[in-house]
């Protein structure tokens, strides 16, 4: 199997911020190659070869009418990412649930722990 041939890694496909901004353009429209590349201060060739990453990664697919490429947005392959930053969703809200604690309670908590601690290693 050729190296063009290959799928390629939603992940690697999305690590582009000129991909990603890609998406969030084809998510509220379909799109043709020219209003794609007018978002960018880079070359068509350039957009085209990020969209065909997008499309080894099965991002986004096009069709012709007539002389231009229409692309838009295919959103399943998304789902390996969110179920991916789903697990790491636990750690930022414990975080965010110890900061709730730790403002409603005025700092109190930590205050006490950090005056018992040294008497605690004196014993």
């Amino acid at each position: 199997m050729s190296a063009s041939a290959e799928k390629v890694d939603v992940f690697q496909a999305i690590a582009d911020p000129t991909r990603r901004e890609v998406l969030r353009l084809l998510a509220e429209k379909e799109l043709p190659i020219s209003a794609i590349t007018s978002h960018f201060p880079i070359s068509r060739t350039a957009v085209v070869k990020h969209l065909h990453i997008l499309a080894d990664a099965d991002l986004v697919t096009g069709h012709k009418v007539g002389r231009e490429k229409i692309y838009r947005l295919h959103p399943g392959p998304l789902t390996e990412v969110k179920q991916w930053l789903s697990f790491y969703e636990q750690f930022w809200n414990n975080k965010l649930s110890m900061l709730k604690h730790l403002v409603e309670t005025d700092g109190q908590t930590v205050l006490t722990i950090v005056q018992t601690e040294p008497d605690q290693q004196r014993k």
